[in-house]
């Protein structure tokens, strides 16, 4: 079976500023081409003339264009937007940036929701069966759950659009998320009994929590943190953690950074803050700008307890952010292995259809830091090898090193 979390969210017209993995390749391109694209292939105007005079700059793809048109077996689409879509990706790969991306909308939408941490929806997880239909999970307490859905209904169409097994987990959740207010009408099932039932729900604003916390199983002492993803949520979230696990009489606290592959870096840069108590976090510049530097105004809430941060490969940008500034500054111990050394920021634009463009656009650097982060990645203080076979089953090589660490230090 597929589980799935449903979660989305509109976009913004201004550009979002992005640090991170969480779509993982992206192109540099300005503005002015952008543009030009819009201009020279906007739907219609482009199938109209392609001798246009914006179209005309780009005489070799004009005449394959021409050739395509009189000679093809097939006729060249003139509906959607995929021609157009074809030709961007071609330009970000001559471009040769592997964090400049173009994103398609549904895409746009579910990475978007993710890192403002909420969207506009009914509180449900998505499955898929053996036989290809899709199954509703409501949350407790869900919009869902309160209009009567229960676990394992079979739904059967949205908004009197048929749900097919082919239909795509994305274009599932894009149908189903929406304006926080508005109403929804699912076709829904009571499996075993197919018969068809309507239920009409309003939509609410239902959170995506960016983290997960517990007390260590073997030292209940330690508090531990999994970050998943660096979003606008996150840093109000780990205080909320904290405050939890201090009041289960956790003493120590572990950030689990590995595999988190970054995200917003105004985010990354307000969690170091509730760590440190002053200094410089990173600095950046944007290309013919000055540098800007990020600084700890005041010192964080949490800038006393006890703190590890483990990282690996697959720790980056936002989160190398936050794991570099606490070891530049001696805040945090580091363990497990070299993170993956991601150390440039995307802009993300929004274009007419609600798909985006993810240019990287400046640099950033931990000023304090004593090696290259995008040459070496993040070096830990304590180097964990991947599990060995002698390991036992279930083992964590990487959290055990930095309990011990932690208890035996303080």
């Amino acid at each position: 079976m597929i589980n799935l979390h449903a979660s989305l969210i509109g976009s913004n017209q201004r550009p979002e500023i992005l640090d991170g993995m969480v779509f993982k390749r992206s192109f540099f391109i300005t503005l002015g081409i952008v543009s030009l694209l819009v201009l020279a292939f906007g739907a219609g105007y482009f199938f109209r003339d392609y001798r246009s005079s914006a179209l005309e700059r780009f005489t070799i793809f004009a005449s394959a264009y021409e050739i395509l048109q009189k000679n093809g077996l097939k006729e060249i689409p003139t509906d959607g937007p995929d021609i157009e879509y074809g030709m961007i990706r071609g330009m970000l790969e001559a471009y040769g940036d592997p964090y400049t991306i173009f994103v398609e909308p549904t895409r746009h939408e579910l990475d978007t929701n993710a890192l403002q941490g909420s969207y506009g929806g009914i509180g449900v997880d998505l499955m898929q069966d053996s036989e290809g239909r899709w199954l509703l999970y409501p949350y407790p307490d869900s919009p869902a759950a309160r209009a009567g859905v229960l676990e394992g209904d079979w739904l059967v169409a949205v908004d009197g659009t048929q749900i097919l097994p082919e239909t795509s987990a994305e274009e599932l959740q894009s149908a189903i998320r929406g304006p926080v207010g508005r109403r929804i009408r699912l076709t829904i099932a009571h499996l075993p009994d197919t018969s068809p039932v309507e239920i009409s729900i309003r939509r609410e604003e239902i959170a995506i929590p960016s983290l997960t916390w517990r007390l260590d199983s073997d030292d209940p002492r330690v508090g531990i943190i999994d970050i998943n993803l660096i979003a606008a949520s996150t840093t109000k979230e780990i205080q909320d953690a904290v405050e939890d696990l201090q009041n289960r009489q956790a003493a120590y606290f572990v950030l689990d950074l590995r595999s988190n592959p970054g995200g917003l870096l105004t985010a990354g840069v307000d969690i170091a803050r509730l760590f440190l108590k002053d200094g410089v976090i990173i600095q950046q510049q944007y290309r013919g700008r000055d540098v800007e530097t990020f600084r700890v105004e005041r010192p964080g809430p949490l800038s006393d307890i006890p703190l590890a941060v483990l990282i690996d490969g697959s720790s980056a940008s936002a989160a190398e952010i936050i794991a570099g500034a606490l070891q530049a500054h001696n805040r945090a111990i580091l363990v497990g292995s070299p993170s993956f050394g991601k150390d440039t920021i995307q802009l993300v634009f929004n274009l007419p259809d609600d798909s985006s463009l993810h240019v990287t656009a400046a640099q950033w650097w931990i000023p304090n830091l004593e090696y290259s982060l995008s040459e070496n990645g993040l070096q830990p203080d304590i180097l964990v090898t991947p599990p060995s076979v002698d390991s036992s089953p279930g083992q964590d090589d990487v959290l055990q090193a930095a309990v011990t660490a932690l208890t035996q230090e303080n």
